[in-house]
């Protein structure tokens, strides 16, 4: 499903305009970025949680020359789906 799919999922399902749906998804987007930058999580109970990840530096090596490399720490965004979501999938 893509993004425009969504917007008219959310407008027929809501019963709301095409831009309204879609300034409400962008909405959506923007908060759980920007409470992502900060580090916090977004928890929607029976949907799921989104969070921050930190990853370790490491060691890797370059796939063409064999070459040992290092990769950065670095911060990642996750999801851990709810027991609500996982049911309905299952």
């Amino acid at each position: 499903m893509s993004k425009i799919d969504l917007i008219n999922a959310i407008a027929d399902q809501a019963n709301l305009s095409k831009k309204a749906a879609g300034d409400a998804l962008q909405s959506f987007i923007n908060i759980v970025t920007k409470q992502l930058k900060t580090s916090n999580k977004v928890q929607i109970t029976g949907f799921g949680t989104f969070l921050v990840r930190k990853r370790a530096a490491r060691e890797g090596r370059n796939p063409r020359s064999g070459a040992k490399i290092k990769i950065p720490a670095k911060k990642t965004p996750a999801f851990t789906a709810g027991k609500t979501l996982k049911d309905a999938v299952n």
